[in-house]
């Protein structure tokens, strides 16, 4: 199992949140085909095909926790 498949995985089941590396998810989108806009602390990220934009903080190093379950839903 590669590196974004265990992100996945781990972001699926839902048993830790707030201990997503921002870093990970990051990387994870844009495996998955998202393109990324930056604006300041935001990272908003969009597909085609997807019509809502997902938006994600840093929060040290990790995603925020709300933002991590918006992105599963």
């Amino acid at each position: 199992m590669g590196k974004h498949e265990k992100v996945m995985d781990k972001v699926i089941r839902g048993a830790s949140d707030a201990n997503i590396s921002f870093d990970d998810l990051r990387g994870l989108l844009i495996h998955l085909g998202f393109e990324e806009r930056i604006r300041g602390s935001h990272h908003l990220y969009r597909r085609k095909g997807v019509e809502e934009k997902i938006n994600f903080q840093r929060e040290g190093n990790n995603a925020k926790p709300y933002q991590v379950r918006q992105f599963v839903q």
